[in-house]
């Protein structure tokens, strides 16, 4: 067949993929493939339809066949690669391209694609080795640096051992110095050399590249390279000579601040260390004074344009004092002084001043007399912007003995105050632009939730609602104010205005692993999805696909980083994609869809093996934790609570220690309910396994990790999770032997897998060998066994009296007038402990299993649990209801309006207004209150037989 031929019959089948219509493509590729079976590309075409239409298996057999020859022409290979990254098998594209290059090795198109197919899957060490192979087979000398960059970031990975770290920087520098360009020749090979210099301690050699013309020209002229000199100087302990080098830029109008701390650090270097003596204390005296007269000099020029030398001031007194050569704190509080005088209309001046303003009990009431003295004038933005760092630093300096409810009413209503006045300096402000007065609203809101904090009465999260709420009328894309009401409804239980607002903040890309923690963590508590409510499980999975074009996007970075040779953003590249990929995030928005999800859907095999499998990848993570708690202002008292622990709902948030505790109790329900064992889990996996944390803890048997419990992780979980997890424990400790013992052996499972294969697909199971089965297959997978069945126990106390524990513990909430989010909290614990019992006694289900095992006596025993839980969870389901419509009254939307009447004396927080916040505050307690509570009579419908 001519190519131009094979071109138009191929054509149509491009289309089809190109619109989306998979079903016509396949059509396409049957009549290719009926004149040309042996078509590879029409092949792969082929299996990416049936990829992306979901049919896995028909589409495995397609590329077993594919890759059963050596396939080198590159529209097959790309193709191939869009099919095998669909199917997560990583490892089989690299053996492509590896057995394409080496059918080929003049191909240096092959060889680039082998080494970027090593990129996609993070194996430095084969990328190091196909780099330097491509240098010796085609003298490129951008091959060299690909290779020391594959050393760099091999080294760099935490599973490398410190010597062959060493080795392998070592080999990078024989690569550098062995290629015949010399490394100045570029900015990014250049600061590659620096780091290897660096790394090796090489100090000659990094300063004979350094003090070059060459060098300084290209330091001076690449910000990477400068830091990265400066890193080196520091190491050396040349502090001073850094520090008269950044002088003399200073003084050529150079203002990088790194400059400044250059100086400072020079300043300080007689004093580094442990021990330090006499004569150093007076060198280092002399060096504060000579540089406080160097800094002033320039400040003054520089006056109000630019505050790097008024801030390198303020750095200097702290530093001074910090290390005793300074026992008065008034040239500090002088320097305050100024520094406020100066930079007091800048939104900037409260973080620079906030640093020093832990002072000494004189220092600190000269400071506050100070800022008493400053007139309160809304005049200009400016003046607005004196008093609104002059009452965040009034603030932070409170102490213990001066906080009171008084107190903070009085603050209260002076921020309501101003901020109202300040509002007029905006009224000509476009809707998009923020107010120059949110920050007084942000700090009615710490003051509110500081009387919260101090009294736990939830009228004062009302007045802080009502506030904010109107602040965003005025300036409604003010993100730090919609954060702390998500916060504060979180708190009251309105959680659908927290999702409002939290959607409304149009949160994109990776903010969805840094922020979305402020709406998700313990999402579960508020989820309706047991009502066909799924809203919460979409938030879940709409914040979850960050992860997915990440793994897809960053890879292609990073080799568009290699190509263009800007090797130094590829360790940051490999690091961000790192943070993603094992963000802790990620994973506790996993188990919040799980725990979601497992409410809402039939509890059934393809459930349980699914979850189990992707819940053990978790377990296998080394994680970072990637969330951003300082989006949220802080500007309480030092001696309180910060803003961020005082809002978080049950006064703890979901860190490594919490998802372990979940994720073990859920892995250890999903295995006692899956028929999957490591040997039929092996055969059943499509893609690879991912990448395994090299933590010693993780090397350890499932079995013995799942049994770890450590006082620091129990530490972040509520006192009633706790109690969760050890009732979860228990019911696994009772019922494990009986779940040994009926598991069917793993023959049987695959061959039970092959023939439901079959029957979707007319295929059988790849990987499976059934000849090898045939012999150890009884016919329904359920005979009795040689051994006798373990002897049927009666149930723990623990287990046997939780759910009525629970019970006394949702009544005594009640009793105390909690806040719903408690309530929601125990019951929805109490749903899950159920389902996790419906987990748990999954499979004694069965009638045939129950029967031939002989465990009637057990089988009564989950049935009376059952009975109890059902008692109990419609007991709250009532309990619930009840306070739902409770909320959603008329009385209590009246009750709510008299709670804010300290705040209704400001004439535009009337009536009406407030009247309306309490409208959509009651609705929203409503909603989640009835939901979970109609919730929980669906599932005991739907369990409780």
């Amino acid at each position: 067949m001519s190519e131009a031929a094979l071109e138009r019959q191929i054509r149509p089948i491009y289309d089809a993929l190109d619109h989306g219509s998979n079903k016509s493509a396949i059509n396409a590729c049957n009549k290719v493939l009926k004149k040309y079976p042996n078509n590879t590309l029409v092949k792969a075409l082929k299996a990416l339809a049936l990829t992306r239409s979901q049919k896995v298996e028909e589409a495995l057999v397609l590329c077993d066949e594919i890759l059963a020859v050596v396939v080198t022409d590159d529209s097959t290979l790309s193709v191939m690669t869009h099919v095998l990254k669909g199917l997560a098998r990583n490892s089989d594209m690299v053996a492509m391209f590896d057995n394409a290059f080496k059918q080929q090795p003049q191909s240096e198109e092959l060889g680039a694609q082998t080494f970027f197919a090593h990129v996609r899957t993070g194996n430095w060490k084969s990328c190091q080795q196909v780099a330097t192979r491509m240098h010796k087979q085609f003298q490129e000398d951008r091959y060299v640096y690909w290779a020391v960059t594959g050393a760099i970031l091999q080294a760099n990975d935490l599973g490398t051992p410190p010597n062959i770290r060493t080795l392998l920087y070592k080999l990078a520098h024989r690569h550098v110095t062995s290629c015949p360009t010399p490394s100045y020749m570029a900015v990014d090979r250049f600061h590659l050399h620096l780091i290897i210099l660096q790394e090796l301690q090489l100090w000659d050699e990094a300063n004979t590249l350094l003090e070059s013309d060459i060098g300084k020209s290209i330091c001076s002229a690449s910000l990477v390279c400068n830091e990265t000199r400066r890193e080196i100087w520091r190491k050396r302990g040349l502090y001073r000579d850094e520090g008269e080098r950044a002088q003399e830029k200073i003084k050529n109008n150079d203002r990088n601040w790194l400059e400044f701390v250059s100086v400072i650090d020079a300043t300080f270097a007689p004093v580094q260390g442990p021990d330090v003596s006499e004569e150093g204390k007076s060198e280092c005296s002399e060096n504060i004074a000579k540089t406080r007269d160097f800094l002033t000099e320039i400040a003054e020029v520089d006056g109000s344009k630019n505050r790097s030398a008024s801030l390198a001031l303020l750095e200097l007194e702290k530093n001074a004092f910090s290390h005793g050569l300074s026992s008065d704190e008034s040239t500090l509080v002088d320097s305050m002084k100024n520094y406020f005088s100066r930079f007091g209309d800048k939104a900037c001046c409260f973080e620079d001043l906030r640093p020093c303003v832990d002072l000494g009990a004189d220092a600190k009431s000269r400071w506050i007399s100070f800022l008493a003295s400053q007139e309160s004038s809304f005049v200009t933005t400016g003046d607005l912007q004196r008093v609104i760092n002059v009452r965040k630093l009034q603030r932070i300096s409170l102490t213990a003995s001066e906080l009171s409810t008084d107190k903070e009413s009085n603050l209260a209503s002076t921020y309501i105050g101003e901020y109202m006045a300040g509002l007029e300096l905006g009224a000509s402000l476009p809707v998009t632009e923020l107010q120059p007065a949110d920050d007084l609203a942000i700090l009615v809101g710490h003051a509110f939730v500081s009387l919260w904090t101090m009294t736990k009465d939830e009228s004062y999260l009302y007045n802080a609602a009502v506030v904010l709420e109107f602040a965003l009328t005025k300036s409604r894309m003010s993100f730090q104010i919609r954060l702390l009401l998500v916060r504060i409804y979180r708190l009251l239980g309105a959680s659908s205005l927290a999702l409002d607002h939290y959607r409304a903040i149009n949160i994109k890309q990776v903010q969805n692993d840094t922020l979305s923690h402020f709406l998700l963590t313990r999402a579960s508590t508020f989820s309706l999805s047991a009502t066909g409510d799924l809203t919460y499980p979409s938030e879940c999975i709409e914040s979850s696909q960050i992860y997915v074009s990440n793994s897809q996007d960053t890879p292609d970075f990073i080799i568009r980083a290699f190509t263009s040779e800007k090797y130094s953003q590829i360790p940051e590249f490999v690091s961000f994609d790192d943070k993603l990929e094992n963000s802790l995030q990620r994973d506790v928005v996993k188990l919040e869809h799980v725990r979601m999800r497992m409410t809402h859907e039939p509890i059934n095999s393809d459930l349980i093996d699914m979850e189990l499998i992707e819940l053990k990848f978790v377990f296998d993570r080394f994680h970072h934790d990637n969330r951003d708690f300082g989006m949220l202002p802080n500007y309480q008292p030092a001696c309180q609570l910060s803003l961020n622990d005082q809002t978080l709902m049950f006064g703890s948030s979901t860190g490594q220690g919490w998802l372990w505790y979940f994720i073990k109790i859920y892995i250890r329900a999903f295995q006692h309910a899956s028929d999957l064992d490591d040997i039929v889990e092996e055969k059943l996996l499509i893609g690879d396994r991912p990448k395994k944390s090299p933590e010693p803890e993780v090397q350890l048997p499932l079995r013995e990790r799942l049994a770890i419990r450590k006082p620091e992780e129990a530490a972040e979980l509520t006192a009633d999770e706790l109690e969760l997890m050890e009732w979860a424990t228990a019911v696994s400790d009772w019922l494990e032997p009986y779940h040994d013992y009926t598991r069917p052996p793993p023959a049987v499972v695959l061959a039970e897998a092959n023939k439901q294969n079959e029957l979707r697909t007319g295929l059988p199971l790849r990987g499976v060998d059934l000849k090898a089965l045939n012999g150890d297959i009884n016919a329904n997978g359920h005979a009795k066994k040689d051994e006798e069945a373990p002897p049927v126990k009666e149930p723990p106390q623990l287990v046997a009296q939780f759910f009525e524990h629970m019970h006394a513990r949702f009544v005594q909430l009640q009793q105390s007038q909690s806040l719903p989010s408690d309530l929601l909290h125990v019951a929805t614990l109490t749903q899950e402990a159920f389902l996790l019992f419906a987990v748990e006694s999954h499979r004694f289900k069965t009638a045939s299993v129950v029967k031939i095992h002989k465990l009637g006596a057990l089988v009564q025993s989950l049935k009376d649990i059952r009975s109890k839980a059902c008692t109990v969870l419609k007991t709250m389901s009532n309990d619930l209801l009840k306070i739902g419509e409770v909320a959603g009254s008329a009385e209590r939307r009246k009750s709510f309006v008299e709670s804010c009447k300290p705040i209704t004396d400001f004439p535009k927080l009337h009536h009406d207004f407030v009247l309306n916040i309490a409208k959509n505050i009651g609705e929203s307690r409503k909603k989640v209150l009835e939901g979970v509570g109609k919730g929980m009579v669906k599932i005991c419908t739907n369990y409780g037989q």
